[in-house]
């Protein structure tokens, strides 16, 4: 159990570049799509398809996709960061600042047509493209939020597989975004009904990824006891 419970410690995003030369073995990657297979998923629907993508050719269509930085993000992310490691330890949510451009930690910042529009989409020796069916949904099931948790749980299984494999793993959220998403379909005939929310980045890293803080609240910070509010769980 306490093995599990390491994994799950140790499990972080590997956002640097992968090495080409060194591709994911076909038995790693197969023990990572059978985690993903065993995924709870609302009403067992099991509804998603993964295309898994390794001619270089179809990742480097896919890596000159240029993606943008829209002005939401940047003010929604401001909100969450922390300029100081301690700060983001009395925190206990968030990330640091220093993680982004310098300019998207300057309160009222507006992206720069220039400096932020025009980003390629990361890609790596091996990509797996998520995909699912928005008009499916478990019964009763309005807005598909059940839908929704179930695509976390895959991505949760086979990321929790990929490093517990020596395998570095990065959700690329940018591809489920438009016009990105678009052209990836256009990439790989998927057919319009469809949507992506995500894809996953694996491989191995070129170099040592830098560390940085992980915070959590603490059991107590988000647990009760039979009423909310009530914290005299012991």
């Amino acid at each position: 159990m306490q093995e599990v419970l390491n994994i799950i410690q140790k499990r972080q995003t590997a956002r640097i570049l992968f090495d080409s030369e060194r591709p994911v073995a076909k038995e790693d990657l197969r023990q990572i799509l059978e985690a993903g297979r065993w995924a709870p998923t609302a009403h067992n629907m099991q509804n998603f398809e993964i295309i898994v993508v390794d001619d270089k050719k179809v990742l480097d269509a896919i890596g000159s996709i240029k993606s943008t930085i829209s002005e939401t993000f940047i003010r929604e992310n401001y909100e969450q960061l922390s300029f100081s490691e301690g700060e983001l330890h009395k925190k206990k949510v968030g990330i640091l600042g220093t993680l982004f451009p310098p300019a998207w930690s300057t309160p009222g910042y507006k992206p720069d047509k220039d400096t932020d529009s025009g980003r390629p989409v990361q890609t790596s020796p091996v990509m797996l493209i998520v995909v699912y069916d928005p008009d499916r949904r478990a019964p009763a099931s309005e807005g598909d939020f059940l839908g929704i948790v179930s695509l976390g749980c895959v991505m949760e299984n086979m990321w929790l597989m990929a490093n517990s494999l020596g395998i570095s793993f990065h959700v690329v959220s940018a591809i489920g975004t438009d016009p990105v998403e678009k052209e990836v379909k256009r990439i790989l005939n998927i057919p319009d009904r469809l949507k992506i929310p995500f894809a996953f980045r694996l491989g191995y890293p070129v170099s040592t990824p830098a560390k940085y803080p992980r915070v959590r609240r603490d059991i107590e910070d988000f647990t009760y006891h039979n009423q909310f509010g009530k914290r005299d769980l012991d």
